[in-house]
């Protein structure tokens, strides 16, 4: 008998019961009583959290006002790129009927704006928006440089075009007394997008820290001077510069423009009465056949009044209530037509 040859041998697997795949083995049995239970109980399930979410959705209270036409000068005016530098505002009183409760938020809408564009994604420099290198403008085209060949800061098509009309929301107690509803600027993004996605450089002084560069040609004013009233909220670290860096998946979007401070009148939320949005128009939209709208709006646990994710489990659960009665038919037709062949 031939022995096997040393070099043969160590390349043989260990003898235990893993490497022999030896392991015990359990092979699950579902019975047809275990898959219909599964089956009706997450239909009873998606249906019941369905309803739920659909009736906290109708709880909430909306209200938005389309501004496109209404300002129709400052449109018209907006138009022709020559006109930069002239400010244009619109005032556009409603009535609100019923008390809002609660938090109140206060979104700006636009519709036929594509933020997800690919190129347009694109053109933006991480390194600069965490504050690593402000010059860092290689992924920017075709807003890398300007004219005189000075970095833009910050860079890319997305932060020029950042939405810049000025909401101011006012309440008008009686025909002689207007008083403006304080709104916090604070507070407005996304707790990964202040703290880890977006940092301002390291120098407390954010105008030496930025010398060298220059604003987006679309921008008013630099970075480091975008809020005036509260230093922290300058540089990379706005909150609207923030939520605008978030592109939007669809056309049609709205993003957070500020929440109500509950103070003094507004302790409970905003009083019914009449109100008035005063609006310096700078966000040109009829270019491109878009359209702006301001929103006020409330919140509940599960979110705003989008009725999406209601109807998805509702449906969700309707079809699975189907599948299930549907299987459940089958298995007794047969299971009838085995009892009738044993019978025979």
């Amino acid at each position: 008998m031939e022995e096997t040859p040393q070099h043969c041998l160590s390349r043989l697997p260990d003898n235990s019961a893993l490497k022999q795949q030896e392991l015990p083995a359990h092979r699950l049995y579902f019975t047809a009583r275990r898959v219909l239970f599964v089956f009706f109980t997450t239909g009873i399930f998606c249906l019941c959290m369905g309803i739920i979410l659909i009736l906290s959705a109708r709880s909430t209270q909306e209200i938005e006002i389309n501004y496109t036409r209404i300002c129709a000068n400052c449109a018209k005016l907006r138009e022709n790129a020559s006109n930069f530098d002239k400010e244009c505002t619109c005032s556009i009183p409603f009535y609100l009927s019923g008390k809002m409760m609660g938090n109140v938020y206060m979104y700006y809408k636009l519709y036929g704006f594509y933020q997800n564009l690919y190129r347009y994604v694109r053109s933006r420099s991480n390194r600069q928006l965490v504050g690593k290198d402000v010059k860092a403008v290689e992924d920017c085209a075709p807003f890398k440089m300007s004219e005189n060949k000075t970095p833009i800061v910050p860079c890319g098509a997305i932060a020029n075009s950042m939405f810049n009309d000025t909401i101011i929301l006012s309440h008008n107690i009686n025909s002689s007394v207007q008083i403006k509803v304080p709104m916090l600027k604070s507070g407005l993004t996304w707790w990964t997008d202040k703290y880890v996605k977006f940092q301002n450089p390291s120098s407390k002084n954010l105008a030496d820290e930025f010398r060298g560069t220059t604003k987006p040609p679309n921008w008013p004013k630099p970075i480091y001077d975008l809020d005036k009233k509260d230093p922290r909220n300058n540089g990379f670290l706005n909150d609207d510069f923030i939520v605008w860096m978030r592109a939007a998946a669809f056309p049609t979007f709205k993003k957070l423009y500020g929440r109500l401070n509950r103070t003094h009148h507004f302790i409970e939320g905003l009083p019914a009465g009449n109100y008035s949005f005063n609006i310096t128009y700078n966000f040109p939209v009829t270019r491109f056949q878009g359209e702006k709208s301001v929103v006020l709006s409330t919140l509940t646990w599960c979110g705003g009044n989008s009725l999406f994710l209601g109807l998805a489990y509702t449906v969700t659960g309707a079809i699975t209530w189907l599948a299930s009665f549907a299987m459940m038919a089958i298995h007794i037709t047969l299971k009838n037509k085995q009892m009738s062949f044993f019978h025979q």
